[in-house]
């Protein structure tokens, strides 16, 4: 109960300073999602010989860009998918989103990976919640008030107009600032899993990009 109560308030707040990873930890799906894709890399070495080759039939990241907004341009949020603290801002972020305006794959994906290469950013680079539209990429606080501006938690609570007053207001140096400060020590808060989240019973497969965008 306790965290239900402490983690809104550090929302609003720090979307008034324009920054932080931690929506809410609604964790009610984390227990019922399924996990894969392990970051262990001595698991990878067990591969089959087809799972290995279908590793590597990834698109170029501009082709993959162009595939996931060819026929749906709502934007993407990129997340740590092994972070407890970002997998229950998913979670927040699906409860405050109920008309589908935001898509999600983690980082980690091969969706998420070309996506970051796409926008000139490194394969590996987890450092951030990116939030990729058809306009660009946003990183930091803008993401997080990208992502805030298309949230609807109660219809007379207006999201959008608080990210505007935040970015306008704060200087990015200032909300970038906090922000890292939370990205930096997010495995400390709420700790880490040793595998990658995906919505594999279906409930919001709309919601997150199918990674066979990123294969042949």
């Amino acid at each position: 109960m306790f965290k239900r109560l402490i983690f809104p308030v550090a929302l609003l707040s720090a979307t008034v300073r324009s920054s932080c990873l931690a929506f809410v930890p609604i964790v009610r799906r984390l227990d019922s999602s399924v996990y894969v894709a392990s970051t262990d890399t001595t698991e990878s070495r067990f591969l089959s010989s087809e799972e290995g080759v279908a590793k590597n039939r990834s698109l170029v990241p501009s082709d993959v860009l162009k595939r996931i907004f060819q026929t749906d341009d709502r934007p993407v949020i990129l997340f740590d998918g092994v972070c407890n603290l970002c997998n229950s801002a998913v979670n927040l972020a699906l409860d405050w989103d109920p008309s589908g305006k935001l898509r999600f794959a983690a980082l980690q994906s091969n969706v998420g990976k070309s996506l970051l290469q796409a926008h000139g950013r490194g394969a590996d680079d987890i450092s951030s919640i990116v939030f990729v539209t058809t306009r660009g990429a946003y990183t930091k606080s803008d993401a997080i008030l990208g992502i805030t501006a298309e949230l609807n938690p109660i219809p007379f609570l207006p999201m959008k107009s608080v990210a505007t007053l935040g970015q306008i207001v704060v200087p990015r140096i200032l909300r970038d600032a906090v922000y890292d400060g939370v990205a930096n020590n997010r495995y400390s808060i709420m700790g880490k899993r040793d595998v990658c989240r995906i919505d594999a019973d279906g409930e919001f497969d709309d919601r997150f990009v199918d990674e066979k965008l990123a294969e042949y």
